[in-house]
């Protein structure tokens, strides 16, 4: 089988953003390469492959692909050079992409994201294995992003807790919440391929039994609080997302917030303000931020 793959050369602000415009136009598989994969990029520099089977008329869709890629600069994001490019690749020369850049990945000291074909054994016995479809359009969670949200979920998780995905995309942080001991899990994304890919994940992960996964635009219409949300998403998504967390939240829960680029973490920080919630933490990887927050108080 024909493949046809579409590179879009960006940045990594507007990676994720890019993803989902490629996923929306029809593609089967989703590649990022920054600097820390591949030695060829340099810097911020990024590349996102996206895979369209030979069903799709690849040529009919790059103007509003790249038309959709100029515009993301009118939400405030850098696309870099932006350029979108096409070449006609073999089944198996993709199937040797998805090998090359999807590898067995620690995540932190006790969480290890795994690709679902491979034969990866635990190195440690409290070594946990979070097991990813890598044909899934979402990738397996090896972004910088996952790394930063996942080191949160561990820093603030104790058991027992109340946890809301928001932007689940791939599953993978519901995922690691399960691994760290969280048995009330709700997963939601906008977009119902999102959602089925999820499914699909925790299908492969049988500590996710039990998680709730559905469709949703960020929290609107959301009852019921949580000790925990986590969102990993892009700034210009977070900013409406925060105004939502205070009335889901419970007294002394976290907010957690990563995909934010270090351009952007300002803003981020002055909207979490004006909607009563502060910085307890910010973990950085590259020009990535993470931020740990929670509801101010009286004390504060």
């Amino acid at each position: 089988m024909e493949w046809t793959k579409v590179t879009v050369a960006t940045v990594n602000e507007a990676v994720e953003a890019i993803a989902n415009i490629l996923t929306e136009a029809g593609a089967e598989g989703i590649q990022i390469e920054d600097a820390s994969i591949n030695d060829t990029l340099v810097g911020d520099v990024a590349a996102v492959s996206a895979f369209f089977p030979e069903t799709v008329f690849v040529p009919e869709k790059l103007p509003l692909i790249r038309q959709r890629v100029l515009q993301l600069t009118e939400f405030g994001l850098a696309i870099g050079e932006g350029s979108v490019n096409l070449q006609q690749v073999a089944d198996d020369d993709w199937a040797t992409a998805w090998k090359k850049y999807y590898q067995p990945t620690r995540l932190t000291r006790f969480l290890t994201v795994v690709p679902s074909w491979t034969d990866y054994q635990p190195t440690d016995e409290r070594e946990a294995l979070i097991r990813m479809d890598p044909g899934m359009a979402f990738g397996t969670g090896t972004h910088p992003t996952t790394h930063l949200s996942v080191q949160m979920l561990e820093m603030v998780l104790r058991s027992g807790e109340q946890l809301i995905d928001v932007g689940t995309g791939s599953g993978v942080l519901s995922i690691a919440a399960a691994h760290l001991g969280v048995q009330d899990i709700r997963a939601y994304d906008v977009d119902q391929v999102a959602v089925d890919a999820a499914v699909a994940n925790f299908d492969l992960n049988p500590v996710t039994q039990g998680i709730i996964a559905k469709p949703n635009d960020l929290l609107h219409g959301i009852t019921g609080a949580a000790d925990v949300i986590v969102a990993n998403m892009l700034p210009v998504v977070l900013v409406p997302l925060i105004p939502q967390v205070p009335a889901l939240l419970k007294e002394g829960g976290h907010l957690l917030l990563a995909g934010i680029i270090t351009e952007k973490e300002a803003v981020i920080r002055e909207t979490l303000s004006a909607n009563g919630l502060m910085v307890e933490e910010s973990l950085h990887m590259g020009d990535w931020v993470g931020l740990i927050t929670r509801l101010k108080t009286d004390e504060d």
